[in-house]
């Protein structure tokens, strides 16, 4: 069993493949952490605990031993305001006005199958047969209540974790803080790689020793962010891609959040995440339950690639619920850097009618169709066909293209409204802004007040008619603003810090309903590009795309950090014309592709500008990508250099599950004179196979190629690319 608990000394065990996480709870009902790491089998390890008299740290009431404190033990979960001056979990105001919680345990139950957490997104067991342990705690003075969750799923070796909050009372009472877990690590030297970036630079990994001070990790922008992600992994020092402990913890949720490190005074490290308590409150009436986000935990010693694969074959296994998760995703073409919003439905038309000519298997139209949409100014949220402008219904338009035998998608931004729109003038109040204020505006557009249910039910109306009424096989889904004038109509004064988080639900209640009336519709998220790349719209979304930045080489970097944590299959990622419209920089139309085929493969440039070697490069891409599609769904992903520092090359790997076939990538950044050579080892090959390279033709063993590796010749000129197949062949 994964979960196994020694009743009398409330003894609590959960057993992965190759981890073990073990707490208890002690007489006076403190629940101590006692461990989270690799696998130790049966073992005991209350006797690691360690006891210090910390001058300044409090003991409980009624405790006359001095090295007794919940400031200095390692607890699971906190309360607050009873003595642990360290992040707390918690922040309440009870009926009474005061800001105490002492949490103490009542009881535990092992559960079988995975935990659901109501109106939020969450993992699910496939075919781990997980299991669920509920731990309950209390305040005996309040009746507050936290209800634990832990799902062990074994053969992923991941725990996830979330919190029930009830009002166990008899009044109302306010939560100020709610976080969804804590990891108290006793021990060890501990470093926080975390993921930092702007619009067309997300997903930026930066490592550094955690200081003896709070490091806090946090959006405030009603999204994840492009900005932070809700995303941490902690590592030992001399950690790298291949050895070394190090643990993750993934926040499934896309609007505000932290997470929160602290190094103590006795040098442990506390881990805090949840949804951000900055500008939060929420009212809980008496017998009401606040349920939180969940949190994935997974541990390795073996080196950030291998975490990086767990949280990977984790997320595709047992986040994401598209039924396009394990499918080849169709290539596609965009129209927005080709036309941006200048179009008619036949300049529509003709580029599908190109592209299926040489090979794209859908033609994607992008911002503009709708309402009086002339620029990013105007038209969101008239949600109906310009028809004068297409020149025709969308239905003929997409009929046009299904004949060319080519499948069809279309772009939504349902969360937004433009001044000056029919929807609008009607509902002024589903904007979130305050009484006598004129709201602040980003790109011209004003947030919908999602935590409305009448605003999601209308929305649903319009996209579940669009859908049903026309033949779309793919959304891509925008968000191109962040929330400011957080303030709800909807909601009385003194529940206006309920705003925020009632919009994740009324969005998740939306993407539930649209994804699950329409299963075989393949949703693209997006916020400005990679704004809202995070584990909750991944449960949603199978693919995601990965920044509104399309130059390649600036696309090396983000498809780099973003890898840590999400698998490169859900990445969308196009190839845009040169110079690149965010940066101006040039490069080769095959080192693009390469760049692009490392996520959800498409176009986005004017086709009609290419010359025909161009366009025949172009047939050859899209055969490769279809060869290479198995192994980004299925197979394992190395990154074999450091795009952020290694300023020569960058390369990575994919290899299939049976070690069959290998495909190399690697795009020179930097070109040098004189330049010395280019030498890379490879990963995860049958040492005893023989490889064939695509490249030379010769056989190498997969020892060979993974211990001395292979030097390749001179490569000039301006970024230039390499692709190399390895397939496994009979030896000669």
């Amino acid at each position: 069993m994964s979960i196994q608990i020694t009743p009398a000394k409330k003894l609590f065990t959960l057993h992965t493949a190759h981890t073990s996480y073990q707490m208890w709870a002690d007489e006076r009902g403190i629940l101590h952490h006692l461990y989270y790491g690799p696998a130790i089998g049966d073992d005991d390890l209350r006797p690691t605990e360690f006891y210090s008299d910390c001058g300044f740290s409090p003991n409980p009431a009624g405790v006359e031993v001095r090295d007794y404190s919940l400031d200095t033990m390692s607890q699971e979960y906190t309360g607050c305001g009873v003595g642990d001056y360290r992040i707390s979990c918690l922040s309440v105001s009870n009926p009474d006005g005061s800001p105490l919680a002492d949490l103490r345990y009542v009881d535990a139950k092992v559960l079988p199958g995975k935990y659901a957490l109501p109106g939020l997104p969450a993992s699910f067991d496939g075919d781990d047969d997980c299991q669920t342990l509920q731990i309950t705690l209390k305040d005996a003075v309040t009746g507050l209540t936290v209800i634990l969750l832990y799902g062990v799923f074994e053969k992923a070796d991941f725990i996830t974790r979330a919190a029930l909050i009830q009002n166990g009372g008899d009044a109302p009472m306010q939560l100020h803080k709610a976080a969804s877990a804590c990891l108290d690590l006793p021990f060890g030297k501990w470093e926080l790689i975390h993921f930092h970036g702007r619009h067309c630079m997300e997903r930026q990994p930066e490592r550094a020793p955690l200081p003896f001070a709070v490091q806090t990790l946090r959006s405030a922008r009603g999204a994840s962010s492009h900005h932070h992600n809700p995303f941490a992994i902690l590592a030992a020092p001399h950690t790298t891609e291949d050895a070394g402990d190090c643990l993750g913890a993934m926040l499934v949720y896309s609007g505000n959040f932290k997470i929160e490190c602290e190094v103590s005074q006795l040098h442990s490290t506390r881990l805090v995440a949840g949804i951000s308590d900055d500008d939060f409150t929420w009212t809980l009436a008496p017998g009401e339950t606040f349920t939180t986000p969940e949190v994935l935990f997974s541990y390795t010693t073996n080196g950030l690639g291998e975490l990086s694969r767990q949280y990977h074959r984790f997320l595709q296994h047992s986040v994401i619920r598209s039924s396009w998760k394990e499918r080849p995703r169709p290539i596609l073409i965009n129209n927005w850097e080709a036309t941006y919003m200048n179009f008619d439905g036949e300049r529509i038309y003709a580029i599908a009618k190109q592209a299926h000519e040489l090979g794209v298997e859908m033609m994607v139209l992008d911002d503009g169709w709708f309402g009086e949409r002339v620029d990013d100014s105007s038209g969101l949220g008239d949600w109906w066909v310009n028809e004068e402008k297409l020149g025709c219904s969308l239905s003929d338009l997409i009929a046009r293209i299904r004949g060319l035998g080519m499948q069809f998608g279309i772009w939504i931004e349902p969360e937004m409204v433009c001044y000056g729109t029919k929807l609008y003038a009607e509902h002024p109040e589903w904007v979130l802004s305050a009484p006598g204020r004129t709201p602040a505006t980003g790109r011209s557009q004003l947030v919908l007040d999602m935590g409305r249910k009448d605003v999601v039910d209308y929305l649903y109306g319009i996209f579940s008619a669009l859908l049903r009424d026309n033949d779309i096989s793919y959304i891509k889904w925008d968000m191109n603003r962040n929330i400011t004038d957080l303030f709800s109509r909807a909601l009385p004064a003194g529940r206006q810090g309920e705003a925020a988080h009632r919009y994740m639900l009324g969005l998740y209640d939306l993407l539930e309903r649209l994804t699950t009336q329409f299963p075989d519709v393949l949703f693209e998220g997006c916020s400005g590009g990679g704004g809202r790349f995070d584990a909750g719209m991944l449960h949603y979304f199978p693919q995601i795309w990965c920044s509104d930045d399309t130059d390649p080489i600036q696309r090396l970097k983000i498809q780099y950090g973003t890898s840590f944590g999400y698998p490169p299959c859900s990445m969308g990622s196009h190839v845009s014309a040169s110079p690149n419209h965010q940066t101006g920089r040039h490069t080769p139309l095959s080192t693009r592709a390469v760049v692009a085929m490392a996520g959800a493969f498409g176009y986005e440039l004017d086709l009609g500008l290419l010359s025909d070697e161009e366009k025949a490069q172009i047939r050859t891409q899209i055969e490769t990508c279809r060869q290479l599609q198995p192994l980004l769904i299925d197979g394992r992903y190395d990154r074999l250099t450091d795009a952020m520092t290694d300023t020569y090359f960058t390369a990575w790997q994919f290899t299939a599950p049976d070690a069959s076939r290998a495909a190399v990538s690697l795009v020179v950044v930097d070109p040098k004179p004189t330049p010395w050579p280019i030498h890379i080892t490879l990963k995860g090959l049958d040492p005893e196979a023989h490889y064939r390279d695509s490249r030379t033709g010769k056989v190498y063993t997969g020892a060979a190629l993974c211990h001395a590796g292979l030097t390749l010749p001179i490569l000039a000129g301006d970024y230039t690319a390499v692709q190399i197949l390895l397939d496994r062949v009979d030896p000669e």
